[in-house]
């Protein structure tokens, strides 16, 4: 293998840079990540140039490596999340409240539902989680709608006495 340089890979390269450009703004619509695209592709062009299939079309080739290279970018940003500038920030929008006492709360009021009683558990669960009607939920407790009533009514005050 021969060491190659860049004085070597230029000729075949330089007159593709143009379209290389615009087929990465095009791939990442966004104009700096495209330039660092078209760098990094031609930083891999020339690292891997006596790789490449010498029958094949130079364009294709780096193409290929530009699509692949912004398809890792495309991934690395959705895995990341969108890039902000602290600078451009509003304090308020980067503080939160503290977890810790909604989570707290949170097993409170785990805890207090699973000491309910099944059928009183059953109530809530249908009527307050799953948003069924008084009806529906008689429905599907295969009782009267007056028992889920009295259910929720009992399980509501024991759960609020729990949580006080």
């Amino acid at each position: 293998m021969s060491s190659t340089t860049a004085a070597d890979v230029a000729p075949h390269v330089e007159p593709l840079i143009p379209a290389l450009r615009r087929y990465a703004r095009m791939l990442v619509r966004n104009r700096e990540m495209a330039e660092d695209l078209v760098q990094d592709c031609l930083e891999r062009v020339v690292s891997r140039w006596s790789e490449r299939r010498r029958e094949g079309s130079t364009r294709s080739w780096m193409f290929a490596i530009a699509h692949n290279l912004a398809v890792n970018v495309l991934r690395q940003q959705t895995q990341r999340g969108p890039h902000l500038d602290i600078e451009e920030i509003d304090e308020s929008a980067l503080a939160q409240p503290a977890g810790q006492e909604h989570r707290i709360r949170h097993n409170e009021l785990m805890r207090a539902l699973q000491a309910l009683a099944d059928d009183q558990r059953a109530a809530v669960v249908l009527v307050c989680v799953d948003g069924l009607s008084y009806a529906e939920a008689a429905l599907e407790l295969d009782v009267p709608i007056g028992t889920v009533m009295s259910r929720l009514a009992r399980a509501r005050a024991k759960l609020q006495r729990a949580l006080d």
